[in-house]
């Protein structure tokens, strides 16, 4: 199991997990869900319920990873299977993003 945590614009937002590369869960963080004023972190995540699964990456953070001949060179100087998606995103989405999201690896 990998866990990371995502933040919004530097706020802790919530957890995603990948219990394995076809179960994972994205959980709201109790204060983060609870703030009227903070915004769900997609439309496809809405603050409407706290805890998502899906069998695959979550379409809005499969986004994140860069596609083609730029995954392929992610892929090998990282040393990371190009089909590790969940992988490729702890390595690449932890600093300098587009948008308001990060994502940061919880080693356990």
């Amino acid at each position: 199991m990998r866990t990371a945590e995502v933040y919004q614009n530097g706020k802790l937002a919530g957890l995603l997990n990948e219990d394995d590369r076809r179960n994972y869960t994205f959980v709201y963080d109790d204060e983060y869900f609870t703030d009227g004023s903070a915004p769900a972190i997609s439309l496809t995540l809405p603050k409407s319920q706290k805890e998502f699964s899906s069998e695959i990456l979550f379409p809005f953070f499969f986004n994140m990873l860069s596609e083609g001949v730029n995954r392929k060179l992610q892929s090998r100087t990282l040393q990371i299977d190009e089909k590790d998606h969940f992988g490729l995103l702890l390595a690449t989405a932890n600093i300098d993003t587009i948008g308001a999201i990060t994502i940061k690896q919880i080693n356990k």
